[in-house]
């Protein structure tokens, strides 16, 4: 057996006991590759990261793609990722990438406006999207308008903090006033390498499903 079809099984089972096996949905990858990150570029953490959301992605999606976003104080969209092409998915499309700017400062607005626009303007959908957003601390408070912004969309923002830096910004997020639902969720994984699968897809999709109640109660879905 394949090692995505392994990590889809997982998955599967993670989504059945959340009764989430009926939900359809889009999911978009967001990848912190400021400086502070290069290591773990380097050392395979990354690909096994994408392989995993890939994973959630192909069970939940319209189309069993991963849309992916790196960023550090720039951002681009890079090509999405399926079962056909995610092997070498980060040496190839990131790292061999001379297009990509890598390993600077961060900056999280940006990236955060162009996920918006991809799925509620270039190609709006009924359907939920569910963003996982890697980042290794000291997060912009500046994120605070594109979160509230996206309140009344169809988008929820799984951030997911990794190695041991100062998450304080997340760590208020479900406090975060202005918002029309509660579209954001944190947790932190000291090393995200040694989580195993089952316990990151458990934190991953704790608490879309509440969201998805309160988003089909207001109107958004």
């Amino acid at each position: 057996m394949s090692s995505i079809s392994l990590l889809k099984q997982k998955a599967g089972i993670v989504l059945e006991k959340k009764k989430l096996t009926n939900v359809v949905a889009r999911v978009g990858l967001v990848l912190d590759i400021s400086g502070s990150m290069r290591g773990l570029y380097k050392n395979g953490t990354v690909q096994r990261v994408v392989e995993r959301i890939l994973a959630v992605a192909s069970q939940f999606d319209d189309d069993g793609t991963l849309d992916v976003w790196v960023y550090d104080n720039e951002f681009s969209r890079l090509k999405s990722v399926t079962e056909q092409d995610f092997v070498n998915y980060v040496e190839e499309y990131i790292l061999n990438n001379d297009l990509i700017h890598k390993f600077g400062r961060n900056d999280e607005p940006p990236v955060m406006e162009d996920v918006i626009k991809k799925y509620t303007i270039e190609s709006p959908s009924s359907d939920p999207a569910f963003i996982v957003f890697i980042n290794d601390g000291g997060c912009k408070r500046t994120i605070k308008k594109p979160v509230v912004e996206s309140s009344t969309k169809p988008i929820f923002w799984q951030f997911v903090g990794i190695g041991d830096s100062n998450f304080e910004i997340l760590e208020k997020l479900d406090t975060m006033e202005g918002r029309f639902v509660d579209n954001a969720n944190f947790f932190h994984i000291k090393e995200i390498e040694k989580t195993t699968d089952e316990e990151l897809f458990n934190q991953l999709l704790n608490e879309f499903p509440g969201w998805i109640n309160e988003a089909k109660t207001k109107g958004i879905l």
